[in-house]
């Protein structure tokens, strides 16, 4: 589904939330919500920079099932309880890549390595997010973002939201068209048609300079740890932006830039062992070693893209970890990774960014 809002035109039952009335038909781009919020279009025609990426030929990420362990469950050499379990999973963070499905009378049996089989009330089925941030076919004009929590917009900074205002669902995209401090003591930002986000329920896309250690035609990625969002560079030039979720606080990711030494389009993982958070990941995707054993890459267990919710790696969504792999391995350069925490502050104060409020 297109998740990305310019200027928010709702049609029918939200016209009283004073929203512009306009035809689908006649509306350069529309992408149809729900039966609640209806149909949300562009207000005119543009180009279009922010591009959601398609699947690779025969990507493995497609065609994968991947599921949760449940804990303590038993593992069987064949599709069978007559037979003795050959493993107990144990308790912990457990997941792993369904490679067959059996039905065996009332039963239904997963393979989940050749001679490991699990009964299907020990497993949950991954639903997989949908999120796959942007490629950019053209440096952006302005700062963009997603929202990160559903909430309702507002009429002007720090005010409560407006009557009949549109509750933006999460990972709404939108683009920035002002941003003020407000008397509550938060960044609010205009997100198009004057409509307001207070900064908590979103994250942002600042560009930010190369640094100078990076070559003018080298590939890098830049990782914001404050707004948890990421960037790739063909030296100066944008060319895919998302979301992430970094370390958590216990495991934070460290700062710094890096180039990545090892790549795996698949890895398990594993930490915390005898521990309450152990963990144990079968076929990791995509991934991009650069901060000794911390890594970009693909991250099929969660859906909270935009938090930190990391042992210390950078997690990042399925198709978006795919497409930084295969375009980082045509480049000249082992791939830069730029880890950092940005100051949303100097959006208020920096009067020379690229990315400018201008033409909103």
């Amino acid at each position: 589904m297109r998740r990305n809002v310019r200027f928010l035109m709702i049609f029918g039952a939200l016209l009283a939330g004073g929203f512009a009335l306009a035809s689908p038909a006649a509306a350069a781009d529309c992408y149809f919500r729900s039966a609640d919020v209806g149909y949300v279009c562009d207000s005119e025609s543009a180009p279009r920079i922010f591009v959601e990426p398609q699947p690779f030929l025969n990507s493995p990420i497609e065609r994968a099932t991947y599921a949760h362990l449940q804990d303590n469950a038993n593992v069987y050499p064949q599709p069978s309880t007559a037979v003795p379990a050959v493993r107990n999973a144990g308790d912990g963070f457990l997941y792993v890549t369904v490679q067959a499905v059996e039905q065996v009378g009332d039963e239904t049996w997963f393979m989940i390595n050749p001679g490991e089989w699990v009964q299907s009330e020990d497993l949950i089925l991954v639903d997989k997010s949908e999120f796959t941030g942007f490629e950019l076919k053209a440096q952006p004009e302005r700062l963009f973002g997603w929202m990160v929590a559903d909430y309702w917009y507002s009429n002007k900074p720090g005010a409560e939201p407006a009557p009949g205002a549109l509750k933006l669902p999460r990972y709404t995209f939108f683009e920035v068209y002002d941003a003020q401090m407000a008397d509550d003591g938060w960044i609010w930002y205009d997100i198009g048609n004057g409509r307001w986000m207070r900064q908590t329920n979103v994250s942002l896309v600042d560009p930010s300079p190369r640094p100078a250690e990076i070559g003018a035609n080298e590939f890098w990625v830049e990782v914001d740890l404050y707004e948890q969002t990421f960037a790739a560079y063909e030296g100066d030039r944008m060319v895919y932006a998302g979301l992430v979720s970094s370390g958590l606080n216990r495991w934070p990711t460290n700062e710094g830039l890096f180039q990545v030494w090892d790549r795996q389009s698949s890895t398990k993982m594993s930490g915390a062992e005898g521990k309450v958070d152990y963990y144990f990941i079968e076929d990791v995707p995509h991934t991009m070693f650069f901060d000794n054993d911390i890594a970009l890459h693909g991250a099929y267990w969660h859906d909270r893209f935009g938090y930190k919710h990391s042992h210390g790696c950078v997690n990042m969504p399925l198709r978006a970890a795919e497409w930084v792999f295969n375009w980082s391995a045509q480049a000249p350069n082992d791939l830069w990774v730029y880890v950092h925490t940005s100051e949303p502050g100097n959006i208020l104060t920096r009067q020379d960014h690229e990315v400018s409020f201008a033409g909103g």
